[in-house]
């Protein structure tokens, strides 16, 4: 059985790890798919589809994640045609793993199987939260993947959310 689960990813952090983690033990394989794939730079959105690919990648790796395909997903901005479109830009699924309330009934109204996951520790793994202590110089690195911290730290990713807030680096 193929499943499929579906964020933002900004960045990819210990809550989504965890949720996969129990996921990859229910599905044979999944897809990922990495949401409002054409945004970065931004103070919500700073990192670009290929960085969180490869942040998703790397510590997919840790996971000895079988059969896992990282796909990303442009907005369309139209609700009642998303589903449509996600499929047709992934492999096929059987079922969906979501807490969003959005997603949650677009994939009910389509006819698909969904299942609500558990959030792990939601307060501290979050990526606002995470974004804010980038961009006040707190402590940050432990509520990601260690191969995630080094990803962002190999893109410079913590001075590019202080300049686009125009914080001082």
């Amino acid at each position: 059985m193929r499943g499929f689960f579906i964020g933002r990813f900004q960045p990819y952090h210990h809550g989504h790890h965890e949720v996969i983690r129990k996921i990859l033990d229910e599905v044979d394989e999944l897809v990922i798919g990495i949401g409002s794939a054409q945004e970065s730079h931004t103070l919500e959105n700073p990192f670009t589809a290929g960085e969180r690919i490869l942040m998703i990648s790397r510590a997919l790796e840790e996971l000895n994640a079988g059969r896992t395909y990282v796909v990303p997903l442009e907005d369309i901005y139209r609700n009642s045609l998303w589903v449509s479109h996600v499929c047709s830009m992934v492999p096929p699924f059987s079922i969906v793993y979501s807490n969003n309330p959005l997603v949650i009934r677009l994939f009910k109204e389509a006819g698909l199987k969904v299942v609500s996951t558990k959030l792990y520790r939601r307060v501290e793994y979050q990526g606002t939260e995470i974004r804010r202590r980038m961009l006040n110089g707190e402590e940050w690195e432990s509520l990601v993947p260690e191969v995630v911290a080094e990803v962002i730290k190999g893109i410079d990713g913590v001075r590019r959310i202080r300049e686009i807030a125009g914080k001082d680096v």
